[in-house]
């Protein structure tokens, strides 16, 4: 065991050595470990004290989860069969156990012991923070239950996770799966030069995996359902029953439309029952409610209001860009507009209109500019040092990078993959790698996971990023910059660890912000021929159309996050209504862009049947008011304002979830949030 990497705490992760045989010797050690420890702690005749007792739980969560950590994200970048089995066979042992330990009486007994003592008040605010997270989660975890319900609760968790990862499963495996040929390059009209580059260069690949042979000549194209080979037919080809194709492959994965064992229905109606159940047994009247009791809204009803008020004020701009497509559908010869014309037809418009391409654009963001501009930025605002650093790795993509600070002084890390692949998890993210901590030999210091499914290098050129992939890199750097710039020293509220789930988007999406303004864009950028900066004028085209179709992507999120709250607030799982329906309820309210009855968007909503959004996923316009006024800030100081970027740094990023995110916010910004703000960005203010 002693050689087992996932066991090994005292640096960075060993991912050159981790092989799926490690996994679960190394999390049976870990929970024996865990389990024993509670048994000590939960018969102790001590006072518990922080020190006697919630610090030594907090020291051996930080190691099951550092561990668990490395084995989740590889299941999730470098998937296999092998690695799925150990991660699900694992999740279950870690399910059980994490029910186990929220529902011990004995321990919650202790916390609100140490939470009703006169010793209390004499823990920083940080600790007390923790101690009252503690007893609300064992409240929320079925500690108070009666004896005969616990049992079942705990079926319920471990069913929950078992569904969600399946869920995921089926998702990835279809994506995966979906391999549609072109023989004839006349068929791929209007789609870019590397757009066809990297689909006759999937095909060879894919030819040669075949025959064995790496040297085979091919003729044909080979189109994916992963983002970088999808979108560019959606958006540019002018082939329209390719566009069709490709679309409902895409809106039907997961479904009863694709294989039967990838089918996510009846997983959606499991997952809607059990979490009723769950919520039910904890007192709430449904899942909804219990989310929102870790979360800065109160009520269901409080979101729902927030976005219908969205909604009337977006709804008008929406309906006239969807009418502004519609006739210019009409001038291209599409008379009856299909949701697969959509994005073809939209840039169309945007080019006729603004006389530049997506396409264009993305030739001045080589992946080298762009990482470079990002890092200067964060470098300028908030006085900090990235530079690529050395260490084990999952695949060749990937890379490895450190933060320091004024004085050159390491204070975070974080590993960046950035490429679309197979046996990857669609979409972006980052997650926790290693979390700030203060430990009696010093401070740990926090490392993030940083990734993205873009298009790699092709053709001996470097990638080469849109615009709205520049956004996603700023995005998702903005979460890690939660996480490694939190000066917070106990473990549970450090980085974006107890933050709100619906204020966790605040400092991403308040850094796609920098991706608009010319003092950061005209500095990120370089001709992938000529080396030529970004003209001015082809960034002020860019900004003119920066709301281009915003009532429409607008009421796109409200449609999202309606649908989310009403199917974990209202729904009857066990009625006859399905989730296909309520959709198609929330559409009659607020949509413009109807999509085809077949359309089977729940089924592969991961958001929230996999991925911790479930009623939660109005968070990204919830936060967006909070991002967009946290900018203005900046709007008034300067763009790369140093005296504003340290106010962040120091009132959001670096408390952490030590303290209510309002509080935070407000400390920052000197009042509470409006919608203001957000309505002006996107071109919506009255």
């Amino acid at each position: 065991m002693s050689q087992n990497p996932l066991l090994f705490f005292s640096g960075l992760p060993k991912f050159d050595e981790v092989k799926p045989e490690h996994i679960s010797p190394a999390i049976d050690s870990l929970i024996a470990e865990g389990r024993a420890l509670v048994e000590q702690l939960a018969t102790s005749q001590e006072t518990p004290t922080w020190e006697n007792f919630a610090l030594k739980l907090e020291d051996h969560s930080e190691k099951l989860a550092r561990a668990w950590s490395q084995v989740g994200h590889m299941n999730a970048v470098v998937n296999s069969p092998e690695l799925r089995e150990a991660y699900n066979d694992n999740l279950a042992k870690l399910t059980d156990y994490g029910s186990d330990i929220s529902q011990d009486e004995r321990l919650y007994a202790k916390f609100k012991a140490i939470q009703a003592s006169s010793d209390f008040v004499k823990l920083t605010p940080t600790q007390q923070t923790i101690i009252n997270h503690e007893v609300r989660d064992f409240k929320l975890g079925g500690a108070e239950l009666p004896e005969e319900q616990k049992a079942r609760f705990k079926t319920v968790s471990e069913e929950l996770s078992k569904l969600g990862s399946k869920f995921e499963e089926n998702i990835m495996d279809n994506t995966n799966d979906f391999k549609y040929i072109v023989a004839d390059v006349a068929d791929l009209a209007g789609l870019p030069e590397d757009a066809i580059e990297a689909a006759a260069d999937a095909a060879k690949k894919e030819l040669a995996a075949q025959a064995g042979n790496e040297k085979i000549t091919v003729a044909g194209y080979q189109f994916s359902l992963h983002f970088p080979s999808y979108m560019p037919v959606l958006q540019y080809a002018d082939n329209r029953a390719l566009r069709e194709t490709l679309y409902r492959a895409y809106a039907t994965r997961a479904s009863e439309l694709s294989k039967p064992e990838w089918d996510n229905t009846g997983l959606i109606k499991d997952i809607l029952k059990l979490k009723q159940e769950e919520a039910r047994m904890l007192g709430f009247k449904n899942f909804a409610e219990l989310s929102l009791a870790t979360k800065m809204a109160d009520t269901p009803k409080q979101v729902t209001d927030f976005l219908d008020t969205l909604a009337k004020r977006a709804k008008p701009y929406a309906e006239k860009d969807m009418q502004e497509l519609l006739a210019y559908a009409k001038k291209l010869g599409i008379d009856d507009l299909q949701a697969w014309d959509v994005a073809y037809v939209s840039e169309k418009l945007r080019e006729e209109k603004y006389a530049f391409s997506d396409q264009e654009v993305k030739q001045y963001f080589p992946e080298s500019k762009v990482l470079a501009g990002l890092f200067k930025v964060v470098e300028t605002i908030f006085g900090v040092q990235v530079r690529k650093a050395e260490a084990p790795l999952w695949h060749a993509d990937a890379a490895f990078y450190a933060i320091s600070d004024a004085q050159n002084k390491p204070i975070a890390y974080f590993y960046l993959d950035l490429y679309a692949r197979n046996n990857k998890r669609g979409g972006a993210w980052m997650d926790e790698c290693i979390t700030r901590r203060k430990k009696a030999n010093g401070i740990e210091l926090p490392v993030a996971y940083l990734t993205c499914n873009f298009s790699a290098p092709v053709g001996g050129k470097p990638a080469l990023f849109t615009h709205d992939e520049v956004i996603t890199m700023f995005h998702e750097f903005g979460h890690g910059l939660h996480h490694m710039l939190t000066q917070v020293d106990d473990y549970s509220v450090s980085g974006i660890k107890g933050v709100e789930w619906d204020a966790v988007e605040l400092p991403s999406q308040f850094m796609e912000n920098f991706c608009w303004e010319w003092e950061v864009l005209r500095h990120m950028t370089a001709h992938v021929d000529t080396g030529a900066q970004l003209p001015r004028e082809l960034f002020d085209k860019m900004v003119a159309a920066k709301n281009f179709q915003a009532g429409m992507q607008t009421v796109r999120q409200i449609e999202f996050s309606l649908f989310d709250m009403r199917l974990h607030g209202e729904f009857d799982p066990n009625g006859k209504q399905t989730a296909l329906d309520l959709i198609e309820q929330v559409r009659d309210e607020v949509a413009v862009v109807r999509p085809p009855k077949w359309n089977r968007f729940p089924n592969s909503f991961s958001h929230i049947f996999a991925g911790g959004y479930a009623a939660g996923y109005y968070s990204y316009k919830w936060a967006e008011v909070l991002s967009a006024d946290a900018y203005s800030l900046f709007e008034e100081m300067g763009t790369l304002s140093a005296e504003a970027g340290s106010r962040f740094k120091n009132e959001v990023l670096a408390k952490g979830g030590s303290r209510p995110a309002m509080e935070s916010f407000v400390a920052f910004r000197g009042r509470e949030p409006s919608m203001d703000a957000l309505l002006r960005h996107n071109g919506m203010s009255v």
